[in-house]
């Protein structure tokens, strides 16, 4: 039998409440760089851990000798089936046991979680060893749920799964965002595997066409912040939306870099020679929605020639991130990478975020919105009220 163990729970939603410390980390493998990710983890004292996707990599253990494949359909395109190594899966979950049995921690599935097998079988290691709120926020699929931490909402949304606006993950997203209190909730979080902005070469636009289909849901219930992996560096945007700097779009960042087998990604898009080609990066599900810019430095071309204007940060190194929510409107997000492990108080990259809704009440709903908009509305109608009965009495005062 195994030790007895003893976690807090996540707090309950107010505005007044938030967890100590949200760990964020993507990518993280079962590697000596994975360790140092952990240990460093563990110094920074998390209450709650972010897991963006692509936990173990056994699905491709085995076929690779424990070598990197940055692309495994290329190096091994013969290849019936792809491993489901539980062994793997298994060696991952006690290197985790330190954290996981103190910790509550949520994930969402990467692309080395589909696992394909026979008979169609995927993911079916995601959907056994880990279980999330799906039920309880009303999805009914492991795949995308949300959940709340305090005063923060967090969407977790599935990119190898369908996210088209007629599709069943959509409307689910759609109501779960109508149902959404801001004035209990206010902080608003959302978490995928694959990013929506990236300016590394690797995985460049591979996922536009969700986030064709997605963004601007996102941004009409005003989503503060995304968290992703999938691309093995970090990378923190500017507020951004539809490739556009803009204060009420969320601020996105990568953090793929948890220190996987595949190594670090080093090469940008705006690098000379490292624009991909429209026929690289294609995604492992969905379509290929690849397109020009129409507008800003970029215009009429597929990349960047310098460091895209909402790309705020870019390092090649393997890390994991700290959210600390203070109140309503500030978060303090940092990012520690491995090699300062070691050094006091070390952070890559801070920044405080600023939650800002004035600005933001022209965009649809969220209750905070909502609500505001129907306070204001109530008040206006009283004011029409006042106003109709004072105009009545001078009627009715000219008619004497």
């Amino acid at each position: 039998m195994s030790a007895e163990h003893v976690f807090e729970t996540l707090p309950l939603p107010s505005p007044t409440s938030y967890p100590h410390r949200i760990a964020v980390i993507g990518d993280l493998g079962l590697t000596s760089n994975s360790s140092t990710t952990v240990d460093h983890l563990i110094q920074n004292d998390p209450s709650l851990i972010l897991m963006v996707g692509d936990l173990t990599y056994a699905n491709q253990y085995l076929t690779t000798g424990g070598k990197a494949a940055s692309c495994y359909s290329c190096a091994f395109p013969d290849a019936p089936i792809r491993e489901t190594y539980q062994p793997r899966w298994d060696g991952w979950g006690r290197f985790m046991e330190p954290l996981t049995s103190r910790v509550p921690m949520m994930v969402i599935e990467g692309n080395h979680e589909i696992e394909p097998q026979v008979a169609g079988i995927t993911f079916k290691s995601y959907l056994t060893r880990f279980a999330v709120p799906s039920e309880e926020s009303g999805s009914n699929s492991n795949f995308y749920y949300s959940f709340n931490a305090g005063g923060v909402h967090f969407i977790m949304l599935g990119a190898y799964v369908d996210y088209n606006s007629t599709g069943a993950q959509y409307a689910w997203l759609k109501e779960d965002l109508h149902k959404l209190d801001r004035t209990v909730t206010p902080w608003l979080a959302a978490a995928w595997h694959p990013p929506w902005y990236n300016s590394y070469s690797s995985h460049y636009q591979e996922f536009e066409c969700m986030r064709q289909e997605m963004e601007a849901l996102l941004y009409q219930y005003g989503v503060d912040i995304v968290f992703s992996g999938h691309v093995h560096a970090y990378e923190r945007m500017n507020r951004v939306y539809n490739y556009t700097l803009d204060a009420c779009g969320p601020v996105y960042i990568t953090v793929g870099d948890g220190g996987n087998i595949e190594q670090v990604d080093v090469d940008h898009a705006d690098d000379p020679g490292k624009c991909p080609s429209a026929g690289e990066n294609l995604p492992e599900f969905g379509g290929v929605c690849h397109l020009n810019f129409t507008s800003g430095p970029a215009k009429g071309k597929f990349c960047w020639s310098k460091q895209p204007e909402w790309s705020a940060y870019r390092e090649s190194s393997f890390g994991h991130g700290i959210l600390e929510v203070v109140n309503s409107t500030y978060a303090l997000w940092t990012w520690h990478r491995n090699q300062d492990n070691y050094k006091e108080d070390s952070r890559g990259d801070h920044i405080y975020i600023v939650r800002q809704p004035e600005l933001c009440f022209d965009t649809p709903p969220a209750k905070q919105r909502g609500q505001q908009t129907n306070e204001t509305a109530a008040t206006s109608a009283k004011w029409m009220q006042a106003f109709s009965l004072f105009i009545m009495a001078i009627i009715v005062t000219r008619s004497l």
